[in-house]
């Protein structure tokens, strides 16, 4: 799930407040029906947007003291941390050898992403994941989100990236100046994309009432949004004499989403 919203200092709060990190507003959010307690912060995984390490550690040393710090057993622990250098991209030997002062701003997202996970969470907050990563590094990112999910795992992230929303997200929840005005599977907020726009002529706009919504245009030239399947239309249209001129599938992008919403948001405030 994504939480994305205007520029400002909402969103990290708003994560916070679920595990009781941060408590901005006089308002209570739960995880599994619980406060933030020690045992709800044990299943809990966390990405700050600006992380500060202990630079002088390497990224080794630093995945090894936080799973330390949440009790992971040292048996399992050598295996585990290898598992998840490989799963963020990182290699093996910078990540036994440089120190993290050594590290690019990519590298550091990336070790981040790995300490996140360390104590394999059920619920993993992000904040702006692929900062700062090149488009190999977001690629690789993208994939672990996605192999993460494919575990089972709940990812919540915070960003202004809308194409990584698309592509990883099922929810996306959009805040306006600190309510949430949007809320829903994307396919609910976007549609499925077995929506149609249809721009014909040769047929008057009251014989279209049945067929399409949105209707635009005048005398025998028009457009409008298809409410049955084209199969059925594109019959109906010739018999009447119609001339199909296009027809294409469409749905509106993410962002024409978010900006329509947050103007409709506006537009109320200022009524």
């Amino acid at each position: 799930m994504a939480c994305w919203a205007p520029t400002g200092p909402a969103k990290p709060p708003c994560s916070k407040s679920c595990w009781g990190s941060s408590n901005p507003v006089p308002a209570k959010a739960n995880c599994w029906g619980r406060p933030g307690d020690r045992p709800t912060k044990h299943r809990i995984g966390y990405l700050p947007e600006n992380a500060y390490y202990y630079d002088y550690l390497t990224g080794w040393e630093l995945l090894d003291y936080m799973a330390a710090l949440f009790g992971v057993p040292p048996e399992l622990r050598r295996q585990r941390l290898a598992d998840l250098i490989d799963l963020v991209g990182l290699s093996q030997a910078a990540a036994r050898k440089k120190q993290l002062r050594q590290y690019s701003k990519g590298m550091v997202q990336r070790i981040g992403l790995a300490q996140a996970l360390v104590n394999d969470p059920d619920l993993i907050f992000l904040d702006e994941p692929m900062s700062g990563l090149d488009p190999v590094g977001r690629h690789q990112i993208r994939e672990a989100i996605l192999h993460l999910k494919d575990r089972g795992k709940t990812v919540f992230f915070n960003t202004h990236i809308l194409a990584d929303v698309e592509a990883i997200c099922d929810r996306v929840a959009i805040l306006h100046k600190g309510e949430t005005i949007a809320l829903g599977h994307l396919d609910e907020l976007l549609g499925r994309g077995d929506t149609y726009q249809v721009r014909a002529d040769g047929v008057g706009s009251a014989e279209l009432t049945d067929w399409l919504a949105d209707i635009t245009g005048e005398g025998t030239h028009w457009r409008g949004t298809l409410r049955r399947s084209p199969a059925e239309f594109v019959p109906w249209l010739q018999a009447q004499g119609g001339h199909l001129v296009s027809l294409h599938q469409t749905r509106p992008s993410l962002e024409d989403f978010f900006i329509a919403a947050i103007r409709r948001a506006e537009t109320k405030d200022g009524a």
